[in-house]
């Protein structure tokens, strides 16, 4: 596979990934501005946003991509919470989409939710095979951390 078929890949991931957020996004406001939303939804939003911002501060914006290519030039972080979970931003952006499923409470923010983690697991497996190309010390990283969630997955 070649740089541009990994770009479009990447690309296509992004955007339905980007769809899925807004569509839980529009799917879950009303009931997080009424406060009409369980206080477990609430803590697993608040945590998803901590968890959101804390691996942003231990990559640092010029290391970090959108896209599941690794970026030119990147390193591999083993430090904040990439020290237990490989893809703590995808990690997050999953809770953030439960939340909103669980605010929501329709069969369509169920479904959202899995697609969006869904899309994100393909996203990682994308990302994880691009990392061994650029990385060599990804395979024992790999190894030693989990995908998503420390003990589970």
């Amino acid at each position: 596979m070649d740089d541009r078929q990994r770009r479009l890949i990447g690309s296509v991931l992004v955007a339905l990934q980007l769809a899925l957020i807004v569509a839980l996004a529009a799917l879950a406001i009303g009931a997080f501005v009424d406060a009409h939303v369980p206080a477990a939804a609430w803590l697993l939003l608040v945590a998803a946003l901590a968890l959101g911002a804390w691996a942003l501060w231990a990559n640092r914006p010029g290391n970090f991509n959108i896209r599941p290519q690794p970026r030119a030039g990147g390193q591999l972080i083993w430090h904040g919470p990439y020290r237990w979970i490989r893809h703590p931003m995808y990690s997050a952006v999953i809770a953030g989409g439960v939340a909103c499923a669980w605010a929501d409470g329709s069969i369509w923010g169920w479904l959202g939710a899995i697609a969006l983690a869904a899309v994100l697991a393909v996203k990682a497996s994308c990302e994880e095979r691009w990392m061994l190309l650029v990385h060599p010390n990804y395979a024992s990283y790999r190894a030693r951390t989990w995908r998503f969630v420390p003990g589970l997955y």
